[in-house]
């Protein structure tokens, strides 16, 4: 993937609630350029950490999308029958170890969004923006 076709997709929730109830709302925020006229609404894949292995976020992307989730080592259980469950192993690494860098990169880098002293979403939300441009602008100089 180039640096312009870079799905990004940014939702916040509360502090206490759980991943995967706002997998929907980040799916639908996404946009994937692919050349010329205007972005797609779903990507070709989607990797998720073990997080995202919920019957509803599967379902979600059973519509036209490849998931590449792990099955979480809680939840060892799987269908009893038909296929096992799709995971590229190499490609969700190397998808996991860019996400796993930037979140490092944004909470050693910028400790107020980190922390989450905001108590307005649409402040955190900005502060959020502003740390992504300022590692862009770091990272790809």
């Amino acid at each position: 993937m180039t640096r312009e076709s870079l799905p990004i997709s940014l939702v916040v929730g509360p502090g206490d609630e759980h991943d995967s109830r706002r997998f929907r709302e980040v799916m639908d925020g996404i946009r994937v350029r692919c050349g010329r006229g205007r972005p797609r609404n779903r990507p070709d894949e989607v990797s998720g950490d073990s997080a995202y292995e919920t019957r509803d976020a599967r379902a979600y992307l059973r519509r036209s999308i490849k998931a590449s989730i792990p099955v979480s080592v809680r939840n060892r259980r799987r269908p009893k029958r038909g296929r096992p469950y799709r995971l590229n192993p190499e490609a969700y690494k190397r998808v996991r170890n860019s996400v796993e860098r930037f979140f490092a990169w944004l909470t050693n880098g910028f400790r107020r969004p980190a922390i989450r002293w905001e108590r307005l979403a649409s402040t955190l939300t900005g502060l959020i923006q502003l740390a992504c441009i300022i590692i862009h602008l770091r990272v790809f100089r």
